[in-house]
């Protein structure tokens, strides 16, 4: 029997790396009965963390669902990884979510990351509660990490406060209803509130009260002509704030120690937002579907996983409509009718099968699709709606991959290529340049363990190598050379002729040929092999076997043979003159620039600042705000192409960078010395 649509949850975990999210998880599916033990505690195994890697790593690398039922009501919930390598699809993730648990490491507060995440949740307009975990840690502060949420500009309201003896993390102050829960190994007991914590619950308490006031003027020109507010009109204010996302409320836990699991649960469902609390999903062209069961079908494809039995699963969001098993909906990108056959819930790795409708906010597994996607929309065919998916952020490291065994190349590319389905952040490409196999990806450590995970699933060694720097080449001044080629050997001959001026143009003009033949010294049909002799020259370069840009090759005399010449020899004569020119001219190597902006805490500024000097880098401008500060700097690209694990190191994971292409710049004579000379020795090896 399905439960009520006002009642279902579809939530996500969120937060930085370390902050016990899979631990919150598997704490709360122990306390809703959906687990019989909580492996956090017992060996550090939990339900959601199934990947090798995963459990190799003890840290989650892509996102795990659960569901459960709670009060009879259907709670689903999604955790999203906190590692910056691992989040570059989190918009898509938030799309399959009505509401977030923010997690707070206890110890650490704020982090940079964290600014980041909140801001991609507040561009959702999701509502939230914020959980500060991990209190059974011996630096442990509530206080201060519930005062670094003011970072973040958000308005909370404190729920709860810890109660320690000593190093334990024995209860919470329930700061609304005026009592102490302690914890007890049959689970929670009222009690009086400590005294020496009397004080601040009291001021804790005035302070939660007025931000809830001032959340609806209803509510507070009764506090101001009343001085108080009754328990019920606390908690509806409270939950409109919520929704709304003028407040957000702060508990506290243990994971580990399955402290303060039905309290959240309790949260959960009281606070946040079921699907009908959400507006209405717009989609391109800007048509909206309102999320209720009446309407015509859509569901949101937020992601791809591959199961070992299952194959590819693609996880679906049910935005309107009610959907069963065999529904046939359209695919809006393939345009293509899917049958969705049997219906699965996730519980990490376990699948249980769907034998109920599922309604809006439903999130539900799918086998098999033949032409659906991450980021797809499938839809009752009569009722067209595609919702606009999010735009990807910019990759921030390339590798080069080679098979260990000569001739797999095909292999490597083939098993990568799969990888791509479930994973929308990779990026594969072939360097027409250097022929090597490009894998990017959003730090070091995706680009390794996405290897890695190719290596065992489809048996196949596979090598990281750093690729080719996309160097490139130009020249200075101007001058004039002939290409003439000429070649008898019996029979008919070649014979190609050409003239031309050749000359360096500012950076980012690009190549101009330019035809000045007068006379018909040439004829006109040979005219373009000239033009692509000279860009097949250009493309493999003449310092370092890089593609010479920016300059004018303009063709004005030459001659030809009525027998012999031909588009061959001229496009040969065309290549011999640009070699020759480019002998007469000043060659100079450009290397490119790539803007990055950093994001890392003040306290680390000097540190970064010095290091990115060590890279050649040319500090823009930075700005600091509430003890984060956001730097731009022009870098060479060869400096940065293992800059993520750097700054991790700096800054003790607490910064995180984007990167993009710039512009060309000459290379310093030092380098540019040093990139020929390896190209030379490269050529000699061949």
């Amino acid at each position: 029997m399905s439960t009520p649509l006002e009642m279902q949850r579809t939530f996500a975990l969120v937060g930085t790396g370390g902050c016990g999210k899979t631990s919150l998880a598997e704490m709360l599916l122990f306390n809703a009965g959906a687990l019989t033990r909580m492996g956090a505690i017992e060996d550090g195994s939990t339900a959601l963390d199934y990947e090798p890697e995963e459990v190799r790593r003890r840290g989650s690398l892509q996102p795990a669902f659960a569901t459960w039922l709670w009060n009879k009501n259907r709670h689903f919930l999604m955790d999203i990884p906190g590692d910056g390598n691992f989040t570059g699809d989190m918009e898509y993730l938030l799309k399959g979510v009505d509401s977030v648990l923010f997690v707070l490491d206890a110890v650490d507060g704020v982090r940079p990351l964290t600014k980041k995440f909140w801001n991609i949740v507040r561009v959702e307009h999701l509502p939230a509660i914020f959980v500060i975990n991990k209190l059974d840690r011996d630096r442990a502060d509530f206080r201060m990490a519930f005062d670094s949420l003011s970072l973040l500009g958000v308005k909370t309201v404190a729920l709860q406060m810890p109660i320690r003896q000593g190093d334990a993390f024995v209860g919470v102050v329930d700061v609304l209803g005026g009592k102490a829960l302690m914890f007890t190994e049959g689970g929670v007991t009222e009690a009086e509130i400590p005294p020496e914590l009397t004080d601040d619950v009291q001021l804790l308490h005035d302070v939660t009260v007025e931000n809830i006031a001032e959340s609806d003027e209803i509510l507070m020109e009764k506090y101001l002509e009343e001085g108080s507010l009754s328990l019920d009109e606390l908690k509806t204010g409270l939950r409109a704030g919520v929704l709304s996302g003028e407040l957000t409320p702060v508990l506290a836990c243990s994971a580990v120690e399955n402290k303060g699991g039905k309290a959240i649960l309790d949260a959960v469902e009281t606070l946040l937002s079921s699907p009908l609390d959400r507006p209405a999903f717009t989609g391109s062209g800007g048509l909206e579907r309102a999320p209720v069961s009446e309407g015509p079908v859509a569901c949101f494809v937020f992601k791809t996983l591959t199961d070992p039995f299952s194959g590819q699963l693609s996880l679906l969001r049910v935005l309107s409509g009610t959907v069963s098993a065999d529904t046939v909906l359209k695919n809006m990108r393939a345009e293509e009718n899917e049958r969705l056959g049997n219906l699965l819930y996730l519980t990490g790795k376990n699948q249980t099968p769907i034998k109920e409708t599922v309604y809006p906010g439903g999130i539900i597994a799918v086998a098999k699709l033949k032409s659906t996607r991450t980021g797809d929309t499938l839809c009752d065919e009569k009722s067209p709606f595609a919702l606009s998916a999010p735009a990807l952020p910019p990759q921030l490291i390339t590798y080069a991959l080679a098979p260990k065994e000569k001739g797999e190349e095909d292999k490597v590319y083939a098993a990568i290529q799969r990888l791509l389905d479930e994973d929308i952040t990779l990026k594969l490409a072939r360097d027409e340049e250097s022929g090597d196999i490009l894998l990017s990806g959003m730090g070091q450590l995706h680009i390794e363990l996405s290897v890695e995970k190719a290596r065992r699933r489809y048996k196949i060694d596979i090598i990281l190598k750093t690729p080719k720097v996309p160097y490139r080449e130009t020249m200075r001044g101007k001058c004039q050379a002939q290409g003439r080629h000429k070649k008898q050997s019996g029979g008919r001959g070649q014979f190609g002729d050409c003239w031309i001026e050749m000359e360096g143009l500012p950076r980012g003009s690009g190549y101009i040929f330019e035809d000045a033949i007068v006379g018909g010294v040439i004829p006109r049909q040979y005219i373009p092999a000239i033009d692509k002799g000279i860009q097949e020259a250009a493309a493999r370069g003449f310092l370092a076997g890089c593609q010479v840009v920016d300059f004018r090759a303009k063709v004005y005399d030459g001659s030809y043979h009525t027998v012999d010449s031909s588009e061959m020899a001229f496009k040969v004569a065309g290549s011999l003159a640009f070699k020759k020119a480019m002998e007469s001219l000043k060659p100079i190597l450009l290397e490119p620039i790539v803007l990055l902006t950093i994001s890392i805490p003040d306290e680390n500024m000097g540190d970064v600042i010095g290091d990115l000097s060590s890279r050649r880098g040319k500090v823009l401008g930075s700005d600091s705000q509430a003890g984060l500060t956001e730097i731009k700097a022009h870098v060479p690209m060869s400096e940065v192409l293992r800059y993520a694990p750097d700054l991790r190191s700096m800054t003790g994971g607490q910064g995180f960078f984007t990167m993009e292409f710039a512009h060309y710049e000459e290379a310093p004579q030092p380098v540019a010395e040093k990139v020929i000379a390896e190209y030379q020795k490269s050529k000699s090896v061949e």
